[in-house]
């Protein structure tokens, strides 16, 4: 991973503005879901120890975004967002306000207009944040309470969202050498099942049972939850036939809605790029690519799809 993120964060109290610039270490697409999905914005878009719920979301010009924030005294204060314009996975513009919980505006709070910009960089993409106010009050306002530390707080929930999303794709294997194998996700008793999996089929884990608590935390990403560090980051299992059962936790902490069929994946790891490409294309044709075909961070060229069938895909080349 990048070991240094670009950030700026500039109060410009002659144009009434603050600029954000801060920069994430995922594609595009990773980070405009982030954005622009409840159920990932619920994950960290509140500093820590407050908490995002959100009631309702349409993600469309002219749509509005009805959320609250959950304090640790059990507070609960509602806001909304507008949504004005939308360019996807580039950008959209919005305007925010304070509100109860029917989305009625609180009049007593100045509004502020949202411009996000997403500038894909290689491996990483930038996102570029411009708050407009209509008076300098109202800017100096929200730096008094606590703006700034708020959102940079939630930033770096963010950060740990998509270092968690990255793991999960990790490839343990020691080589590159062409294989086929099967990727289970479960809840958050991957551990339970795989030692079951294990009796049955009498043979090892390979490099024993990885967990979310073995992520190295850095200056960048804080530590992973509590209530997730000891569950399953990887794990690797032979069966018969020299097929490997892969697994991993997905609980709903980390943005995930597993239901029987979206649990399970069959893993491709072809042994050259161009094949990777070409299984790629043939198998998604008609169907619908969660993740397109790209060069991933870890040094992975990676995918993932449901064909036209309901049967869920990865791709995975990994170079020597």
């Amino acid at each position: 991973m990048k070991s240094s993120l670009l950030l700026n964060f500039t109060a410009d109290k002659v144009n009434n503005q603050i600029l954000v610039e801060r920069e994430f270490d995922a594609p595009v697409q990773l980070v405009w879901d982030a954005w622009t999905k409840p159920e990932i914005l619920d994950l960290w878009w509140a500093p820590r120890p407050w908490k995002t719920k959100t009631k309702s979301m349409n993600f469309v010009p002219g749509g509005t975004w009805l959320y609250s924030m959950l304090g640790p005294a059990h507070e609960e204060h509602f806001c909304r967002a507008d949504y004005k314009t939308i360019d996807t996975l580039k950008g959209y513009t919005g305007l925010d306000a304070f509100c109860d919980p029917e989305g009625n505006i609180n009049e007593a709070f100045p509004r502020t207009n949202w411009d996000v910009r997403f500038n894909a960089q290689e491996e990483q993409t930038m996102v570029n944040v411009t708050l407009s106010f209509d008076k300098l009050e109202d800017l100096e306002g929200i730096i008094q309470m606590g703006f700034k530390e708020g959102f940079l707080a939630a930033m770096e929930n963010l950060d740990e969202f998509i270092r968690a999303q990255f793991q999960l794709r990790l490839d343990k294997k020691p080589d590159n050498q062409p294989r086929v194998s099967s990727y289970v996700n479960f809840p958050g008793n991957t551990e339970e099942a795989f030692l079951f999996y294990r009796e049955v089929f009498q043979t090892e884990f390979v490099n024993g049972l990885q967990r979310f608590g073995d992520i190295p935390a850095s200056t960048e990403t804080p530590p992973v939850a509590e209530n997730i560090q000891k569950m399953i980051l990887h794990v690797e299992l032979p069966m018969i036939g020299n097929h490997v059962l892969m697994g991993t936790d997905a609980p709903k902490e980390m943005g995930f809605t597993l239901t029987s069929g979206n649990n399970m994946h069959i893993n491709l790891e072809p042994d050259s790029r161009e094949e990777a490409t070409r299984i790629f294309n043939a198998l998604s044709a008609g169907g619908n690519i969660s993740m397109p075909l790209q060069d991933m961070f870890w040094g992975a060229y990676y995918g993932s799809f449901t064909d036209r069938f309901g049967i869920n895909w990865m791709v995975n080349y990994q170079p020597k």
